[in-house]
């Protein structure tokens, strides 16, 4: 019996994609896995033109499992570094990372969906 392949390092990385880009609105969406080894990439894609030029960035996080603390308290830099009358919505994220989320205390300056 042939052994199982290994799963790769990019199996593992989480995929960050800006999938709308306007002025009045931009999304960016994750999946797999947001953690400290994770943190430079996130960081990098947060202050991208296109999300810091919409008046609201949507993070889409139906598809994410794990979001530790250190890209949590990223998210939060983002989100009080924006304009007063910018909106940041988090949608689709889980009750565990709605926890996290809430923990840092983005849920004081995004709108959190379910």
């Amino acid at each position: 019996m042939a052994p199982e392949p290994q799963p790769t390092a990019r199996a593992h990385r989480p995929a960050m994609a800006i999938t709308e880009a306007g002025r009045s609105r931009a999304v960016l969406a994750f999946s797999g896995r947001l953690d400290s080894g994770t943190l430079g990439e996130l960081e990098e894609r947060l202050v991208d033109p296109r999300l810091l030029g919409a008046h609201e960035v949507v993070l889409e996080m139906g598809d994410l499992d794990h979001l530790d603390l250190a890209c949590a308290y990223a998210l939060l830099r983002a989100a009080t570094g924006r304009p007063e009358n910018a909106v940041l919505t988090v949608r689709g994220a889980g009750r565990t990372l709605r926890r996290t989320l809430h923990d840092v205390g983005l849920d004081a300056v995004a709108v959190i969906e379910e």
